[in-house]
C-alpha cells in the first residue's frame, strides 16, 4: 500500500497505483488503514477525474466511491455529465451510489428523462441502459418503490395456469367451464380469479401476452412485442396504482446460463427504453415476472406472473426440507386418487416431511385421524408449524416408522417415499421390502397405500412376492426422474 500511495502522491504509474489500492481495499481492514493514510490528501484522487487516460479517470472515480468521499460528490456528478467515453460513465453512478447524495436526486431524475430520450444507436445502447439502470437504482435508494394493489379479482381475465404437462387434463377437469389445455397447462377464460385460487392442482397464474404468436429468438423483437401487446395498459387496469411497474425477465430455455442472462438483460434493455419508465427492470425487488418459454425450434412464448396476486393456496408452507414435495404436485395426486378417498377416514403417513401430503389430503377429504412420522426431528418440528396455520389436527411423531406402533389400524397409508440419495441401491431394496411388511400390520382389510415413488422396481418387485397386496392403479405423474403413483390395496 506504501509504495502505491508513494507512487500516486508523486504522479507515477497513477492508472496502475489506483487499481492496486482498489484491489487491496477489499479487505476492511486495508479499507480503514487507506482512509488514515490518505486523510488530507484527497484532492490528488479527485484531480485525476480531469486526467486524459479514460482509465485513469475510471478507476479514480471508483475509488472516491470505494472511501465514500462525499465532499467530491458534486465534482463526481459534473465529471459526469462532462465525460466524453461512454465506458466510463457508469462508473461515476457508481461511486454516486455509495454516498449521501439527496442533494442531486432531482438533476438525476432529469438526467434519466433525458437519457430515455436520446436516440439509440449501435454504440450507445448498452452504455445507455447500464446508466439508465445505475441512476434507478440511486433514485430507488431516495424514492422507493411504489407497491401495487391488484384490483381485478372479479374481473374477466384470460390466464394459462401451469401444471404438470402429463396431467393437463385433470386441471382442465378441474377448473371446468370453457377451460382448454395448452402447452404450458390449461388456458382459461376467468369471470373471477378468486374462484380459479380454490383450484389446487395447479402451479402458477401467467396473464397471457398478446403477441400474435411466438416470438423469435431477437432480443429487440421481443422486447418491442411485449410492448405491443399492451402490457402497460393490462397492468393500469389490473392494479390500482398507475405507477411504474419493476419487473423481471425470466426466460426458460435450453440456452447456457450465461447466454440465458444475457439474452434477458438485451431484452430489459430495450423494454426499459422503449417504455419509457413505466418497465423497470429489477432483478430484486419486482412484481411482475415476464415470463418466455421457448419452444423445441428455439421461438419463445410470452406471459406474465404477478407476485401482486393474494394467492393463500399453499400459504400453510411456512417451513420445507430439501426432500420436500412441492404442494400443487401433491394436491395434484389427491385429484389423480379422489375416488379412492373415504371421508373421515384414518391415515397414516410414515415419511410425512413437513407435512405437505397429510395436509393435501386432508384439504382434498376430510380425515378422521391423521398421523404423521418420520425420523428426521426438524421435519417434524417443522410440519408442526406448517399445520397450525391451517387449523387441522394433525398428530406428529418423531420417530422411526419400523419402529412405530399403534393401537389401532389406518385406512390409508399416504407417502412421498424417501428418495435414494446417499442409499445404496441395495439399502433401498431393502426398505421397500420392510416397508410393505410393515405396512400390512397398520392396513385394514379395505386399506390403501398412496405412494408417490420413483423406484418402480423396487415395487414390482415386493407385489411379485409380497401376496398381500394388489396393485389397483398406476399413474406416471413426472417423467423427468420416472416418478409415480400407485394405489396399491390389500387382498
Amino acid at each position: 500500500m506504501n509504495q502505491l500511495l508513494e507512487d500516486l502522491f508523486s504522479g507515477k504509474n497513477i492508472r496502475t497505483s489506483l487499481s492496486g489500492l482498489r484491489a487491496l481495499i477489499k479487505e476492511e481492514d486495508n479499507l480503514a488503514l487507506l482512509r488514515q493514510k490518505i486523510e488530507g490528501r484527497m484532492e490528488i484522487v479527485v484531480k485525476c477525474l480531469y486526467d486524459e487516460d479514460a482509465k485513469t479517470r475510471k478507476n479514480a472515480v471508483l475509488l472516491l466511491g470505494d472511501l465514500q468521499y462525499e465532499e467530491a460528490k458534486d465534482q463526481i456528478y459534473e465529471a459526469y455529465l462532462n465525460e466524453k467515453t461512454l465506458f466510463v460513465k457508469e462508473a461515476y453512478l457508481t461511486a454516486l451510489s455509495k454516498m449521501d447524495v439527496e442533494t442531486l436526486v432531482d438533476d438525476l431524475r432529469d438526467r434519466l428523462s433525458a437519457l430515455t430520450d436520446e436516440k439509440v444507436t449501435n454504440e450507445n445502447q448498452k452504455h445507455i441502459a447500464q446508466e439508465i439502470r445505475a441512476i434507478r437504482k440511486i433514485l430507488i435508494k431516495y424514492e422507493g418503490i411504489t407497491k401495487h394493489t391488484f384490483a381485478a379479482y372479479n374481473r374477466t381475465n384470460r390466464v394459462v395456469l401451469t401444471c404438470n404437462r402429463n396431467h393437463r387434463e385433470v386441471v382442465r377437469r378441474a377448473v371446468g367451464g370453457d377451460a382448454k389445455v395448452h402447452p404450458l397447462g390449461v388456458e382459461v377464460t376467468s369471470e373471477t380469479i378468486e374462484d380459479l385460487l380454490k383450484v389446487r392442482c395447479f402451479r402458477e397464474m401467467l396473464f397471457l401476452l398478446e403477441t400474435n404468436g411466438l416470438l423469435p429468438p431477437e432480443p429487440v423483437r421481443i422486447a418491442e412485442a411485449v410492448l405491443k401487446s399492451g402490457i402497460v395498459d393490462l397492468l393500469e387496469s389490473l392494479h390500482r396504482e398507475k405507477a411504474a411497474f419493476y419487473y423481471r425477465i425470466e426466460c426458460r430455455s435450453s440456452m447456457e446460463l450465461d447466454k440465458r442472462s444475457d439474452f434477458a438483460r438485451k431484452i430489459a434493455d430495450t423494454l426499459d427504453k422503449l417504455s419509457k419508465g413505466k418497465l423497470v427492470n429489477s432483478t430484486g425487488d419486482y412484481e411482475v415476472e415476464i415470463r418466455l418459454v421457448s419452444n423445441k425450434d428455439g421461438h419463445f412464448w410470452a406471459g406474465m406472473r404477478l407476485s401482486t396476486i393474494r394467492d393463500n393456496r399453499f400459504n400453510y408452507r411456512r417451513n420445507s426440507i430439501s426432500a420436500s414435495i412441492h404442494p400443487s404436485t401433491a394436491a395434484l395426486i389427491m385429484e389423480l386418487v379422489k375416488p379412492y378417498l373415504l371421508e373421515h377416514a384414518q391415515i397414516l403417513d410414515p415419511f410425512c416431511g413437513v407435512g405437505t401430503m397429510l395436509i393435501e389430503r386432508n384439504y382434498a377429504t376430510n380425515a378422521r385421524e391423521m398421523y404423521g412420522v418420520d425420523i428426521f426431528g426438524e421435519a417434524i418440528a417443522k410440519a408442526r408449524k406448517n399445520t397450525e396455520v391451517t387449523g387441522m389436527r394433525i398428530n406428529y411423531i418423531h420417530r422411526d416408522f419400523f419402529d412405530f406402533r399403534h393401537d389401532y389400524k389406518f385406512d390409508e397409508i399416504i407417502t412421498n417415499m424417501p428418495v435414494r440419495g446417499k442409499k445404496t441401491k441395495e439399502e433401498m431394496a431393502d426398505l421397500y421390502e420392510e416397508f410393505f411388511e410393515k405396512a400390512a400390520t397398520f392396513l385394514t382389510e379395505e386399506g390403501i397405500i398412496i405412494m408417490y415413488t420413483n423406484e418402480l422396481g423396487f415395487v414390482k418387485k415386493n407385489l411379485r412376492i409380497n401376496k398381500k397386496y394388489k396393485l389397483l392403479q398406476e399413474t406416471l405423474v413426472l417423467s423427468k426422474g420416472d416418478y409415480y403413483l400407485l394405489i396399491i390395496g390389500r387382498v
